[in-house]
């Protein structure tokens, strides 16, 4: 059984997400306040190359003050479809378009206290294109190992979610299919 929503209130109206507090009662009868983080979604792309190799970015997220280690992703676009933003993103992050794709599921990175839904998607039969970044990404595009990127995971290196997941989710579809050399 889901909450009761008794009252929402509007307390920030962001460029991206919302946020809200919504006065709720729980299946339990216990009634409570809660802030709530309305987000758009986004999509995250695994790009492999035909040698094996996942495109990676390096991107500067100011929240943590620092580079990290991400796969390709962005917030979707009003009415946009996540295959439709992955592509997209694919091409602006990274200067790659590919001519397959593969839903490879979805993840809520941050339940407790967001909607947000991320869209992974596994893409392949890469090709140069244009990349095309927005004004306020800051970051560095790299081509790694498939095995050295799930090795970047296995020591810290790779600390973001989405990215972990997508890794985690493109080697069991990879392995199945023989994809990637085997040994993955």
């Amino acid at each position: 059984m889901s909450a009761k929503v008794n009252k929402r209130t509007t307390l920030h109206q962001g460029r991206v997400f919302k946020i809200v507090t919504e006065n709720i009662t729980l299946s339990n009868g216990v009634t409570i306040d809660m802030e709530i983080v309305h987000h758009p979604g986004a999509s995250a792309i695994v790009p492999l190359s035909d040698r094996g190799t996942v495109i990676m970015v390096r991107q500067y997220r100011h929240a943590i003050g620092d580079y990290i280690w991400e796969i390709p992703a962005g917030t979707l676009g009003p009415e946009e479809a996540p295959l439709a933003c992955a592509k997209r993103e694919l091409t602006e992050e990274t200067g790659f378009s590919a001519n397959n794709w593969q839903k490879l599921g979805e993840i809520t990175p941050i339940p407790a206290y967001s909607d947000e839904r991320i869209h992974l998607f596994l893409a392949t039969d890469l090709s140069p294109a244009e990349q095309n970044l927005d004004e306020d990404e800051i970051l560095n595009v790299h081509e790694i190992k498939f095995d050295e990127a799930m090795e970047m995971v296995y020591k810290g290196k790779i600390q973001d979610s989405k990215s972990i997941s997508g890794l985690f989710m493109a080697k069991h579809i990879c392995f199945q299919s023989s994809y990637l050399n085997p040994g993955i």
